[in-house]
């Protein structure tokens, strides 16, 4: 049964047309049209960038629409092109780039409803896109396995919003990212067309929707590769020297007999804002935080304490509720612990040459000693042993953190830009993936999904 345009939208009177008619066609799926809680909900973390705060605070999407299946979303999507109306996917808001902010309004696709596992075997899993990651590896527990890779938001991210709008984590440092052949299975896609197809990609077609912050087909389901699920350790070793640090991490990261899942090297003053972390963290001492395997710590501790570590917190990761993983102080919640205490300050994203790291990470930090705060995270890259880099940045003027950027390039370091919207400018290649570019445009030929996100896909129908 139909519910009337004008009840469902009595909350927020002044929709368009085109949105009206959406509603009336979409029967009894669940929606929200209050422009408060829309507004909200159009947000994620974009305003760890000053740049993005001010481009995107003031974007929303009209309508708030949550299918509960895959019925429900081909009846949607079928609706949405009828009336060209564009398409926002949603799944936990925890990107950092505006990936599920709406820019050209319309739909906001929640997909937290596709939270289901299919199946699990050994090796590999089959579940919602939708589904928290953190819930994710609670269920796989039984089985003695545990997803590969996470992002530090593992707790309050979906599996499809990590596939669609990251590129690595947790887990890196022994499997590399996403992007690596393996990392991604397979994926289950609706296509926006006039009559909506459902679709499988498998093996490198599933690279498709990776990191295309859902402009390439909204995904329903994932099959993702699964690791053993060992006993984590939490180990914080302090450094009075961030080279040694350096020396340390990668001489435990090359240690293939250690198992280890997190390495993250923080230089001071960034312990200083970790919170109830901060008794672990010494005044003056550079951090590497870690999670190693139980059967690992012996091996792990003969590595960083001859280079002159000092162990400094040694206990299982735990991730219950009251409890904050170290895993929550690495990656992008490094700078999330500093803007806590500090909104003046941002980020950037780099890649250091793969057979110069250690080089490139104390170079550049010393081009600026008093607005560059060292970050690293141990990953490897293309079959090498290799860093990227949070560092966290003083900002003063949008000018002057692309005069930082320049300078990180033109001594080789590729930075994947933070502080832009659309997936070219983003790119280490300053442009988007020809398989991704040609597939929007057989399964979104109107450019409904994610407008703006691609900034170079000309719609192939009017």
């Amino acid at each position: 049964m139909n519910v009337p345009a004008r009840k469902v939208s009595a909350e927020n009177p002044a929709l368009p047309a085109a949105i009206e008619a959406v509603l009336a066609e979409i029967g009894d799926v669940p929606v929200v049209t209050e422009e408060k809680v829309v507004r909200k909900k159009s947000r994620d973390f974009f305003w760890y960038s000053p740049i993005l705060n001010e481009e995107l605070a003031q974007k929303s999407a009209d309508i708030f629409v949550s299918p509960r299946h895959e019925a429900d979303l081909v009846t949607l999507v079928r609706a949405c092109v009828r009336h060209r109306v564009p398409i926002t996917p949603r799944g936990g808001a925890t990107g950092n780039y505006g990936q599920a902010v709406p820019m050209e309004r319309g739909v906001l696709l929640d997909m937290t409803n596709f939270a289901g596992i299919e199946w699990v075997k050994p090796g590999r899993v089959r579940c919602g896109a939708g589904l928290l990651m953190g819930k994710l590896d609670q269920e796989l527990k039984p089985s003695g396995q545990e997803i590969r890779l996470h992002p530090s938001t593992k707790r309050t991210a979906t599996i499809g919003g990590f596939v669609a709008g990251g590129s690595g984590g947790v887990g890196s440092v022994t499997y590399g990212g996403l992007r690596e052949p393996g990392n991604i299975l397979a994926a289950r896609i609706v296509t926006v067309e006039d009559e909506p197809r459902i679709i499988e990609l498998r093996g490198d077609a599933a690279q498709k929707i990776n990191r295309a912050y859902g402009t390439t087909g909204i995904i329903t389901a994932l099959e993702m590769p699964l690791a053993p699920a060992w006993p984590w350790h939490d180990v914080i070793v302090a450094f009075d020297d961030f080279a040694k640090l350096l020396d340390a991490g990668f001489a435990a990261a090359k240690a293939d007999g250690v198992v280890k899942k997190l390495m993250s090297g923080i230089a001071w003053p960034l312990p200083d804002y970790f919170g109830q972390l901060k008794p672990c963290c010494p005044e003056g001492k550079h951090i590497l935080a870690c999670m190693i395997a139980e059967a690992s710590l012996e091996s792990f501790r003969d590595i960083v304490e001859p280079l002159g570590g000092m162990i400094t917190l040694e206990t299982p990761t735990r991730e219950e509720a009251g409890s904050v993983p170290l895993y929550e102080y690495t990656w992008n919640h490094t700078t999330l612990q500093m803007l806590k205490a500090d909104r003046s300050v941002t980020y950037l994203q780099c890649l250091y040459p793969h057979d110069r790291v250690r080089e490139s990470i104390l170079e550049t930090a010393a081009m600026f000693p008093e607005e560059l705060i060292p970050h690293c995270e141990f990953i490897r890259f293309g079959g090498n042993l290799s860093a990227s880099a949070l560092p966290v940045i003083r900002y003063t003027t949008k000018e002057r953190l692309y005069d930082i950027i320049n300078a990180h390039e033109a001594h080789g370091v590729m930075i994947a830009n933070p502080h832009v919207i659309s997936l070219e400018d983003g790119s280490r290649h300053k442009r988007v993936d020809a398989d991704q570019a040609g597939f929007k445009a057989e399964i979104d030929p109107y450019g409904l999904l994610n407008p703006g996100k691609m900034k170079s896909y000309v719609p192939v129908k009017a």
